[in-house]
């Protein structure tokens, strides 16, 4: 840690990340007025640092730099210094990683940028050492590199960086919109079987990352599509992820990425986003294929978001560190003889068979834990449980991992998705109530009297103004709420989030949807992100909720939306499909027959009838509605179109739609079991 005789003014904020450098020598600001004040005032370039609390190498940097009094020395003298958490501002962050990818050709944290005091970037990198090393700039070497060039070239320097400003934004300008077709789905396909590893899964070359959205688009595409192809590349990937040491064996829950090609060397720390994402595929996977491996992959997931991720007030928290004690990756690494000092000989040695802990180790000279039997489990299974949760137990006496205790209101909306998700098929109550639990928090605490959302909620605080990722992730969330209890308030709040959404976020010039607000700061850009990264873009997730709100509702003003958004996002998913997976998700609603499906019900309670009768069936294309006694003038006014439904005396009525043809109403659910199990015939494309 830093001196503590030092503190400078993040000491004032709630960020983890920031509060991590708040007794740095640097003398930091939060990003606002102040430090772009001070930056005018003293005519010098701003220092912007970008990162977030468990990134390793922000944790390197920040001991080699930015507790060095001699580099701090150099800071200080020269620039004024902005330590931003990337978390809280994306904003800040998808603007000044957008120049760096333009000015280097690649991004990532920790990110460096170095601006003018009006917030415009002139240079930019990721990870700069202390001293210049491997052909890598050190930053005694371009700190006063840069300081000179403001001094003797000031000019030049304000003049390209209004040049990059320029070309970045007709960069957007000039992306063209059109149609989706079928051939994009099919390109996109065929990009990601070309990248596809066949031994390991995954795409590309290490370092793999999960990618959970993609697999989600081929295992529609799979179903959709008829492509079995698909389906083989998502169960390769999610097998291999999950045995491999991606995934924490003891713990549960997955790493951010693999260092290697085959799933065993993580990047150690944990995100909230990925867990929630790769939940989602797990479940979706097994809802498919009826593969157990998936659903006991899915629910020791959630297991692990229960005990090690969830607060107090049902909340989720955002991120574990990958450093603990020193390095990263301790906590997690296993040698032979801890593990029978815990189990003893007997079972140390059938724990041991199973997961790869060895002598002479699989990661420098110990062991991380990896599945190297069947996956299956079989007769060993219970008695594996159980020597699991004896390693767990142990594993805690450790040095404790850090946990980033923040409160995202967009990656708390994921992991709703994805409880509510489980809920819908595995039907267990536990996942709705952690699902409505911090619905409510989100309903609540991060939203304001005029029904903006906050961007975060830490000790006791909800504070910043709603990004995109914001309203369209809840939006998402509150939509799969609906699907798998078929209140109708939370299709109401869903469309109440969708209206909030349009009304400040959409270009309504060019099309598509702004990250920030029309009323936030304004910065050097206003990106509309499309493609895909660690989570889908909130372009992707508008379409997707549009497209849905479409559906259930029949209201041709969501129609019409999605079909505005679909139309932007065509362009660039032509140029790049396998990058806008997501996208093409939403897309496949109106690119195959898609299903309408009205369910009338004497019994208030019949949603978890419908539920059950449906957990078992990946339809994709099918929008639910249920009417109940209970409901039916709030799903009425929301969806007027089922005024014409009425509800039978007893039992159950289906009414069932395809194409935009209605077939005779019947009064089974296993009827609509069956229907909806059938394969679909892709319409033309």
């Amino acid at each position: 840690m830093s001196n503590q005789e030092h503190t400078n003014k993040l000491i004032s904020e709630k960020s983890p990340y920031l509060l991590q450098h708040a007794h740095n020598p640097v003398d930091w600001y939060p990003w606002g007025d102040e430090a772009f004040k001070k930056a005018r005032q003293e005519d010098k370039p701003v220092l912007l640092s970008i990162g977030y609390s468990t990134c390793h190498w922000c944790h390197v940097m920040a001991h080699e730099s930015f507790e060095d009094d001699e580099v701090a020395a150099l800071i200080n003298e020269l620039f004024v210094a902005v330590k931003v958490d990337r978390e809280e501002r994306p904003d800040v962050d998808a603007v000044y990683m957008e120049v760096c990818q333009a000015l280097t050709g690649r991004g990532g944290w920790p990110l460096t940028a170095f601006l003018t005091p009006d917030k415009t970037a002139f240079y930019a990198g990721t990870y700069f050492p202390k001293q210049s090393q491997h052909g890598i700039l050190g930053l005694m070497d371009l700190l006063p590199t840069i300081a000179g060039l403001w001094r003797d070239e000031h000019q030049k320097v304000i003049a390209q960086s209004a040049e990059l400003q320029r070309a970045l934004g007709e960069r957007r300008a000039d992306a063209a919109a059109g149609e989706i077709g079928l051939a994009d789905v099919q390109n996109a396909v065929a990009s990601l079987a070309a990248n596809f590893d066949g031994v390991f899964g995954g795409f590309g070359p290490a370092p793999k990352f999960p990618s959970p959205h993609t697999l989600t688009f081929l295992l529609r595409t799979n179903t959709l599509g008829n492509q079995p192809n698909a389906r083989r590349m998502v169960e390769t990937t999610l097998h291999a992820m999950a045995r491999g040491g991606l995934y924490d064996h003891i713990g549960f829950g997955f790493s951010r990425y693999s260092t290697d090609n085959r799933w065993l060397v993580p990047h150690f720390e944990k995100m909230l986003y990925d867990n929630a994402l790769l939940t989602i595929a797990y479940l979706e996977a097994f809802q498919l294929t009826g593969d157990e491996f998936c659903r006991r992959v899915a629910e020791q997931t959630l297991t692990y978001v229960a005990r090690e991720m969830t607060a107090p007030d049902g909340a989720f928290y955002s991120a574990q560190d990958a450093d603990s004690d020193g390095g990263e990756g301790l906590y997690y690494l296993l040698r032979p003889d801890e593990v029978e000092s815990v189990l003893g000989k007997d079972d140390a040695r059938l724990f041991c068979d199973w997961y790869d802990i060895t002598e002479g180790g699989n990661f420098e000279g110990s062991n991380i834990p990896n599945l190297i039997k069947n996956d299956g489990y079989t007769d060993e299974d219970e008695r594996l449980g159980a020597l699991r949760a004896r390693m767990y137990d142990w594993r805690k006496t450790r040095v404790k991992l850090f946990k980033d205790d923040k409160i995202l209101t967009a990656w708390n909306a994921l992991m709703i998705a994805a409880y509510a998700t489980a809920y819908r098929i595995l039907g267990k109550p536990e996942y709705k109530n952690a699902a409505e639990n911090a619905a409510r928090f989100i309903t609540g605490t991060m939203t304001r009297p005029d029904g903006r959302l906050f961007v975060r909620y830490r000790d006791g605080e909800a504070a910043g103004d709603g990004y995109l990722d914001d309203y369209a992730f809840t939006a998402w969330a509150m939509l799969e709420l609906y699907a798998a209890t078929y209140d109708v308030q939370y299709l109401d709040v869903a469309a109440t989030f969708a209206e909030t959404m349009t009304a400040r976020f959409e270009d309504k010039a060019q099309g598509g949807y702004f990250l920030y607000p029309d009323d936030a700061e304004q910065l050097m850009l206003r990106p509309k992100q499309t493609f895909d990264a660690a989570t889908p873009s909130g372009n992707a997730v508008a379409a997707a909720v549009l497209v849905r709100l479409s559906r259930l509702t029949a209201d041709d003003k969501w129609e019409a939306r999605a079909a505005r958004q679909l139309h932007f996002l065509a362009g660039d998913i032509k140029a790049m499909p396998a990058a806008h997976c997501f996208a093409l998700s939403a897309a496949m609603t109106a690119l195959y027959p898609s299903t309408e499906i009205v369910v009338t019900a004497a019994d208030d309670d019949a949603g978890d009838a419908v539920r059950a009768a449906l957990s078992g069936v990946f339809a994709p294309n099918a929008a639910v509605l249920v009417k109940t006694p209970d409901n039916a003038a709030r799903l009425d006014a929301r969806a007027p179109f089922a005024q014409a439904y009425t509800i039978p005396n007893e039992g159950v009525r289906v009414f069932v739609c395809k194409n935009k043809t209605c077939d005779a109403p019947f009064t089974a659910l296993d009827e609509l079991t069956r229907r909806l199990s059938e394969k679909p015939v892709p319409a033309d494309g």
